[in-house]
C-alpha cells in the first residue's frame, strides 16, 4: 500500500516515523494510535499519511492524514488522543462522536481516552465523508 509521503530530512517514510510514534507512546496510546491509524487508512484507499509540524516541543511531529487536503489529525495528549478533522464543522456527525473542539467554526475533534469503547463505523463514516468533501471541493494542498 504505497500511501504515504517521505520526509528526506528523517531518511523515513511517513509510514515508518508514525510507527515509531506508536512504539513510543505511553501505556494505552501507543495500541490506541495504531488502531485509529488502521481504522483512518482502512476507510479510504486514497488516504495519504505524512508527518507535519516538527518542532522543539514535538520533535518526531504529528500524523496528519490528507486526501487532497487535511483529514485529520492525531495529538497524543497527557489523557487522550485527539484526532481533530480539519473540515469537522462541516462534516455530518449521526453518531456524536465529536465530543471537544464543538464551538470552533472549521474543525471538530474526538478525544479517545483509555477506557473509551471506539465506534470504528461512525469514525470510517467521519473520515470518508471529510475525504470526500476535500476531493470534492477541488483544493490541492
Amino acid at each position: 500500500m504505497e500511501h504515504e509521503t517521505g520526509d528526506s530530512r528523517a531518511g523515513l517514510t511517513a509510514a515508518e516515523q508514525i510507527d515509531a510514534m506508536v512504539a513510543q507512546a505511553e501505556g494505552w496510546k501507543g495500541p490506541a494510535l495504531a488502531r485509529l491509524r488502521d481504522c483512518i487508512r482502512r476507510a479510504d484507499p486514497g488516504i495519504q499519511e505524512e508527518v507535519k509540524w516538527r518542532k522543539p516541543s514535538r520533535p518526531m511531529g504529528v500524523p496528519v492524514w490528507s486526501r487532497d487536503g487535511i483529514v485529520c489529525v492525531a495529538d497524543i495528549l497527557k489523557s487522550a488522543i485527539r484526532l481533530t478533522f480539519a473540515k469537522g464543522a462541516a462534516l455530518d456527525d449521526p453518531s456524536g462522536i465529536f465530543n471537544t473542539r464543538l464551538d470552533s467554526r472549521t474543525v471538530r475533534a474526538v478525544d479517545f481516552r483509555e477506557a473509551d469503547e471506539v465506534n470504528e463505523a461512525a469514525l470510517a463514516a467521519l473520515v470518508r465523508e471529510a475525504a470526500r468533501l476535500n476531493v470534492s471541493s477541488g483544493k490541492r494542498r
